[in-house]
């Protein structure tokens, strides 16, 4: 019987021969990437809202805010992927809410034919709360904390996908090959993270697994090709 996979699913294929020295300036190749992303989750999150509203009436997500808000998503993570989040490519991601899928990293959700309408209550910050304490020790967080003068000090702590990529980063510049098993565990915590975000963004009631899915690929959709594949 195949497997029921999630309905967010994210891949990401590692590259070979990627350039040993292109990673320290990944930074300015991506400024315009960042402006525009500031701009479009300015109307994602904007846009959320008016989903929220409508599914609490409708049962619905509009279909037309759907595809937009999941380009925003899909746009981010070719960003991140390039970058800081995994290095996995040095293919310059393109100015695109539109699904490529020869670019090295995709994403695609599932569009829900229904939503609970309870649930659009609670989901994106009750239900998900334990997921935001792992997300944040994967990509990092920032408090605030009182310094011994009594004034509130701003903390910003690294997420571990940052330091492994750091080491990957300076493994590619001396060897010229990225490790893959960082390379893996990276794969899983993005995949983790967007998992949560989609699913915060009330695109799917389908509670996110507490699993890494280490790899390129969604196990789900492997095992899925592996029985479709199977005589019958």
């Amino acid at each position: 019987m195949p497997a029921t996979r999630y309905p967010v699913r994210v891949h990401g294929h590692l590259e070979p021969g990627l350039s040993r020295w292109l990673w320290l300036v990944k930074w300015l190749l991506l400024i315009p990437h960042y402006i525009v992303l500031a701009f479009l989750w300015i109307a994602f999150f904007v846009l959320s809202i008016v989903a929220f509203f409508a599914i609490l009436i409708t049962g619905r997500y509009p279909r037309p805010i759907f595809t937009f808000n999941v380009g925003v998503l899909r746009w981010t993570w070719r960003v991140s992927y390039y970058g800081y989040s995994a290095l996995g490519t040095d293919r310059y991601p393109p100015f695109s809410l539109a699904d490529h899928p020869d670019y090295p990293a995709t994403l695609r959700v599932d569009y829900p034919d229904h939503l609970s309408r309870g649930l659009v209550l609670v989901k994106w910050w009750l239900l998900a709360l334990p997921h935001y304490l792992i997300v944040g020790v994967f990509v990092g967080a920032t408090y605030w904390a009182t310094a011994r003068s009594g004034e509130w000090v701003q903390v910003n702590v690294p997420g571990l996908i940052g330091m492994l990529v750091l080491f990957a980063a300076i493994a590619l510049l001396f060897t010229g090959r990225y490790p893959g098993t960082i390379f893996d565990f990276v794969l899983g915590m993005n995949r983790w993270a967007l998992r949560v975000a989609a699913y915060a963004a009330l695109m799917t009631d389908a509670y996110p697994p507490f699993r890494l899915d280490n790899g390129e690929d969604e196990p789900g959709d492997l095992q899925m090709s592996s029985a479709e594949a199977r005589p019958q």
